[in-house]
């Protein structure tokens, strides 16, 4: 049998894979280390910046400007910021997950759900609706609206708040701000991924044997659950595009055990941690953006690789599904940070949890300067508390 590996592997094997030994610029960095879930517009610019000096405010504006870095509704019907190549492949995995959701939403006037090959009728419409112009949300919900009445479906469910989401969170489509800057949280408008990015659509089992192999090559080693939780497909889903990458790479897809006898799958030609083995060999202070992939690229009990139950309970809100900025210190989070005020010149917090290292200025030094970069901001002030 393979020997078991412990959380401390887990989490070094992982962080080499996260934190690439050579920077790279926006576009290269999503290939290496993953799309970035980003319903906050801010995450995707200080958790790539976070990981390489090469992401900036600008040159991560410039990548979205040219499409080559796109944002929009795919795993689990949440935001995601990746290359346009790896959106395609979300788009087509998020079809299969987000199916029975919609399925159960839009509905005949009768009660019975639309028939097979009609909810890809209604993708299609919304593709070419939003194909030749950016469309606001309230034009996507009347163009859903009119689909429904004209195909005889339940048009007054789509007034519900999961009904108008619907509306524009189908992952065919991309958005961008209608106003201000990539990293800020104001009105968006959409437009057909396809249009924007000039890739097809690539077949299902084809793109789900590949955000299997996405997820391993970033964020592996994984169990069958954790791949599930992150591409929000069934585990007998799981379980066939792990047998077809299986069939593409041999014995360059691995199988070993892991904390609790759960099986932890992982690729070979995956970035190899340093010589130490060490989780403390990486990067020492790291601040981390809201729902970075070190907390969402696993299922729930899977996160113990980098942060405990108690720390987790802390960070993130049961009741509202918010999470606080995580504060990574040798391969563990250890805390929050919280950056205050507005406009140009910010003051910022690091809060650190009892019994863990809490870290010195000099230490932050380097964390604080990749904010700054990333937000185009300068922080005046960094105080450091307890919690």
């Amino acid at each position: 049998m393979a020997d078991r590996l412990d959380l401390d592997e887990l989490a070094a094997l992982t962080l080499a894979r996260q934190f690439p030994a050579e920077p790279l610029d926006p576009v290269g960095l999503l290939e290496a280390v993953g799309p970035v879930q980003s319903q906050t517009a801010r995450s995707a610019f200080l958790g790539l910046a976070a990981r390489s000096p090469l992401v900036t405010h600008a040159t991560l504006t410039v990548a979205h400007e040219a499409a080559d870095v796109v944002r929009g509704s795919t795993l689990r019907g949440t935001v995601h910021t990746s290359t346009a190549h790896q959106h395609r492949v979300l788009d087509a995995v998020t079809r299969v997950g987000q199916r029975a959701l919609w399925a159960r939403t839009l509905l005949h006037e009768d009660g019975t759900r639309l028939a097979d090959g009609r909810l890809e009728d209604l993708w299609a419409a919304t593709e070419a609706f939003a194909a030749d112009t950016w469309r606001t949300p309230d034009e996507l919900h009347e163009h859903l609206t009119a689909w429904l009445v004209e195909h005889d479906a339940d048009a007054g469910r789509v007034a519900s708040p999961m009904g108008r989401y619907l509306s524009f969170g189908h992952g065919g489509l991309v958005r961008r701000p209608r106003s201000g800057g990539w990293d800020r949280q104001g009105a968006a408008e959409y437009r057909a991924a396809a249009a924007e990015t000039g890739l097809v659509l690539p077949d299902a089992d084809a793109a789900l044997t590949a955000v299997v192999a996405m997820h391993l090559r970033a964020h592996g080693p994984a169990t069958r659950e954790d791949l599930a939780w992150w591409s929000g497909v069934s585990l007998r889903t799981v379980d066939d595009a792990v047998r077809r990458l299986g069939e593409e790479l041999g014995d360059g897809l691995t199988v070993r055990p892991g904390p609790g006898g759960r099986d932890h799958l992982d690729v070979r030609d995956a970035p190899a941690p340093g010589s130490t083995g060490s989780a403390r060999s990486t990067p020492g202070v790291v601040l981390l953006p809201e729902f970075d992939a070190l907390f969402c690229a696993y299922a729930p009990r899977g996160r113990d690789r980098f942060v405990t139950a108690e720390h987790h309970a802390v960070l993130w809100s049961a009741a509202n599904g918010q999470v606080r900025p995580p504060l990574l210190v040798d391969g563990r989070v250890t805390g929050w940070w919280r950056l205050n005020g507005a406009g140009g010149r910010r003051t910022l917090e690091v809060a650190s949890f009892a019994g863990t290292r809490q870290p010195r200025r000099g230490d932050l030094a380097e964390a604080v300067s990749r904010v700054e970069a990333a937000l185009a901001v300068t922080v005046t002030e960094v105080t450091r508390t307890r919690v």
